[in-house]
């Protein structure tokens, strides 16, 4: 199979990682004109569609969230990922918890797969760097992985620690050596990534979008006085403590990139 036109002076690869690529849309040509003046605008704001590309070559397999392929081609099938009706069930309470997708679908062969587009920004992480429990992520965050990486659904250390820190009382966490693709609110490049040596780090909210496994989560208070902590203004702080990596957003999370792509478009509208 030959395939031209992937790229060009407006669509460019820019980043790989072990079969996986970030195709980014310098400018979006495809849009009708009364939308031309915004599209402008967001190209200037780095605000443009990325998609991921794997090129496979029949050493790994992909699993991928659910309604994540938008084409492939080549010598590749498609697999549910489930394995019994008992393997369904249990991928329904990960899901419920997780808010992920129920079932990922897992794609074997050799060929070109090509995910559906998104306007935030889609990262590279190449999960045996995270070290031997993994990395554990902010839902929703989780596109695609290397089949071989395990999947596993963890449990705050305690209640309040989802209470309290305004978090979700379990994440999606993937343990093993592969490249999975997330998608962030922030390009990677802004994010701050903090290394911990047997060591603690306290945030004021929810910046923290991916962390080590190993490392224990609670919420305390900013200052072990309760009353000094209401005084200062900081309240409760979520903290991280032991040996490995945080990878931190420098502001708070908004929901502007998700507007952008809730937008009505040339593809959606009559």
């Amino acid at each position: 199979m030959q395939i031209q036109n992937l790229e060009n002076q407006n669509r460019k690869i820019i980043e790989n990682k072990g079969g996986f690529g970030i195709m980014q849309y310098e400018r979006d040509l495809s849009v009708r004109p009364d939308q031309a003046m915004p599209e402008y605008f967001r190209s200037k704001m780095n605000i443009c569609r990325r998609q991921a590309v794997i090129q496979m070559d029949g050493s790994f397999g992909v699993t991928l969230q659910a309604g994540a392929m938008q084409w492939m081609g080549g010598s590749i099938q498609m697999k549910s990922g489930v394995k019994g009706v008992g393997d369904f069930f249990g991928k329904l309470v990960k899901s419920a918890v997780t808010n992920e997708g129920p079932i990922k679908p897992e794609y074997q062969g050799e060929g070109i797969l090509v995910l559906e587009p998104t306007y935030k920004y889609l990262i590279l992480e190449d999960i045996g760097a995270w070290g031997s429990q993994g990395m554990v992520m902010e839902d929703g965050m989780f596109v695609a992985c290397q089949s071989n990486l395990q999947q596993k659904v963890v449990a705050r250390k305690s209640i309040s620690s989802a209470v309290l820190g305004g978090e979700g009382l379990f994440n999606l966490s993937l343990v093993g050596d592969g490249i999975a693709v997330l998608e962030s609110n922030v390009p990677r490049e802004e994010l701050i990534e903090i290394n911990l040596q047997d060591d603690e780090l306290k945030i004021d909210g929810n910046l923290a979008v991916c962390w080590s496994g190993g490392l224990d989560f609670t919420v305390e208070a900013s200052s072990k006085n309760i009353i000094g902590a209401a005084a200062s203004g900081e309240g409760m702080v979520n903290v991280y403590r032991g040996t490995g990596k945080v990878l931190m957003a420098p502001v708070a999370p908004t929901d502007i990139l998700e507007a952008v792509a809730q937008q009505p478009t040339h593809e959606n509208q009559n």
